[in-house]
């Protein structure tokens, strides 16, 4: 039986207390209970949960009765907003911060807006034979095929799928059946291609690209594919940020001017920016969710993806919905599994881990038969002899990359993608501070510069003065001028002076939780030699499938057991609040 544990379990936080101590001197005949409940919900949200479940507390009923009595605790019925007067919200069980209690009800009233607009038919199109070409009866996939069909149907689609399920083959031939439809119809489709974060936006791009190429290639007419987007951003970028503003410039008041918003690696967006998403999409526009329900959630509050998933009706069969359930929303799961690349045979490993299957993911590392996987068991230290040269041989040909040459640098920036070590944890001797130090004096030794010739860094928070945002990788290379980082921005390659840069780290390790929307040709992920209550199935799934051609793992049995044990769960009521209930 797997455990379920919360994301971290550090103390709660000098806001957390000092939100409750200043309850208690606004009020000092506050109920202790509930100045302790409201520490521990403005905790949750630090543990990245939406709200505080008092249903697991010993003195749950009492507790229930204190809270409702309270004058700093607000009870509306489920689709009414909170009373703005008051910083808590009482649903149920669960105890919210009002703001994240009212993220909530907004994205469940802007998710049954989207799903209960009426579309265009489909059946008057005329796209039958293109159907057929992109999806041939013969080898045709039925998830992909639906999924597709579906979304001509119906305004909001939730597709998902593990690694290697053809996601980005199936929204690309989508795309194409969209526009042709549109065209059919004498109308104009605008498309918007988004993801959370910059470098999960560019693998978006990327992977299209290829896919209507290829489509071009096969003979589908050039004019539809040559229609199609071929840019994605982030989601930041699509709403329009506004310097130093916590809103955006899109909203309910500014909608998107696009008729269809497709977002991938949905998982990683959080409760806030997707309540802010939904409400900017226009009335009548259509939503296109793609994920895989199975990673790790959002690093912020909210398990957001896999709630509006659960909520969402399932389509297993072919037949034509007459009518949805819950909030109308429409959920195809990719099945079939595609080898992701000829040298890794991740899938059966996959499988297991997300299952939470020991026995099976243990045996199949050991028995050495996957293609591409290699399993150093009981290997606490890469750094160490043998693995060293292996781990630094990829990153040892930055070094000699010339700065003055701008076809260089492109290729060394392709260059560092190739490998990445993945670690559960930030802090202590195998979290990815500490490697990334000990890879950083490897590679230019103890005395070496801080951003010396070849050093990779990550940009750790947004920067729109600078155009550069949580997660994108930058190149150190030293030329006639200095140092310069230099990144690929939306305006291309760009080399910025180390000291402007805004917050930022090394990039050799990062955490797993860093490392979502990524995708390395390498990829080592390395367990902690104790069990950590950072460990989960949620974790390890995530870290494997970030592995383009090859992966190697470091762990114990026990580490490895504990952790495929665990569940990352959140506390949200929004599938809950979704389906009605």
């Amino acid at each position: 039986m797997s455990a379920t544990f919360p994301m971290n379990d550090d103390a709660p936080r000098t806001f957390d207390r000092t939100f409750a101590e200043t309850l208690r001197r606004l009020d000092p005949a506050t109920d202790p209970r509930v100045l302790d409940a409201a520490e521990r919900a403005a905790f949750a949200i630090a543990q990245g949960h939406a709200a505080f479940d008092i249903a697991g507390e010993p003195d749950a009923h009492d507790l229930r009765a204190a809270l409702r009595a309270s004058r700093w605790i607000d009870t509306p019925a489920p689709q009414d907003p909170a009373d703005p007067a008051l910083p808590l919200v009482l649903e149920g069980d669960l105890l919210f911060l009002r703001r994240y209690r009212e993220y909530e009800r907004r994205l469940a009233q802007g998710l049954r807006r989207i799903a209960s607009a009426s579309l265009p038919d489909a059946e008057a199109a005329p796209i039958a034979p293109l159907f057929d070409t992109l999806f041939p009866p013969a080898t045709r996939d039925p998830h992909q095929a639906r999924a597709a069909a579906l979304a001509l149907r119906h305004p909001l689609l939730v597709i998902t799928g593990g690694p290697g399920t053809g996601k980005t083959t199936t929204i690309a031939r989508m795309l194409l059946l969209s526009m042709a439809h549109a065209i059919a119809g004498g109308r104009a489709l605008r498309i918007a291609l988004a993801a959370p974060t910059g470098r999960a936006a560019e693998r978006m791009a990327e992977s299209l690209r290829n896919a209507i190429d290829g489509m071009r290639n096969d003979g589908v007419d050039a004019t539809l594919c040559d229609a199609l987007p071929r840019d994605a951003g982030t989601l930041h970028r699509l709403l329009g940020t506004i310097h130093d503003r916590p809103r955006f410039r899109h909203g309910p008041d500014l909608p998107l001017a696009f008729d269809l918003v497709v977002v991938d690696e949905a998982s990683m967006v959080d409760l806030p920016l997707m309540c802010k998403l939904v409400e900017a999409i226009p009335d009548g526009a259509r939503l296109v969710l793609l994920g895989d329900r199975d990673q790790l959630p959002s690093v912020e509050a909210g398990d957001v993806l896999a709630a509006i998933a659960d909520a969402a009706t399932t389509m297993e069969r072919d037949a034509p919905v007459a009518a949805t359930q819950g909030f109308g929303g429409i959920r195809v799961n990719l099945q079939r599994a595609f080898r992701q690349s000829d040298a890794l045979d991740l899938a059966p490993l996959a499988t297991a881990v997300r299952e939470g299957d020991a026995d099976t993911a243990l045996a199949l590392l050991r028995s050495g038969t996957l293609r591409g996987v290699d399993f150093h068991e009981d290997v606490a230290d890469p750094l160490a002899p043998p693995l060293r040269d292996v781990l630094l041989t990829p990153w040892r040909e930055l070094g000699s990359v010339d700065a003055a040459n701008a076809d260089d640098i492109a290729a060394a920036l392709a260059l560092a993608g190739r490998a990445r070590l993945l670690t559960a944890l930030r802090n202590g001797p195998q979290g990815a501070i500490a490697l990334n130090a000990r890879i950083e004096e490897a590679l230019a030794g103890a005395q070496r510069d801080p951003y010396f010739h070849g050093r990779l860094v990550a940009i750790t928070e947004n920067s729109y003065r600078h155009g550069l945002f949580n997660g994108d990788l930058g190149l150190c290379l030293r030329g006639e001028d200095g140092t310069a980082v230099w990144f690929r921005t939306a305006a291309g390659l760009r080399p910025f002076h180390p000291g402007a840069l805004p917050a930022h780290a090394g990039a050799f390790a990062m955490t797993v939780h860093k490392a979502q929307g990524s995708e390395f040709d390498t990829t080592w992920v390395q367990l902690p030699r104790q069990p950590a209550r950072t460990l989960s199935r949620e974790l390890v799934y995530t870290a494997m499938t970030r592995a383009r051609n090859a992966l190697h793992v470091c762990a114990s049995e026990t580490s490895l057991r504990a952790a495929l044990g665990m569940r990352a769960q959140r506390v949200s009521g929004l599938a809950s609040r979704l389906r009605g209930a």
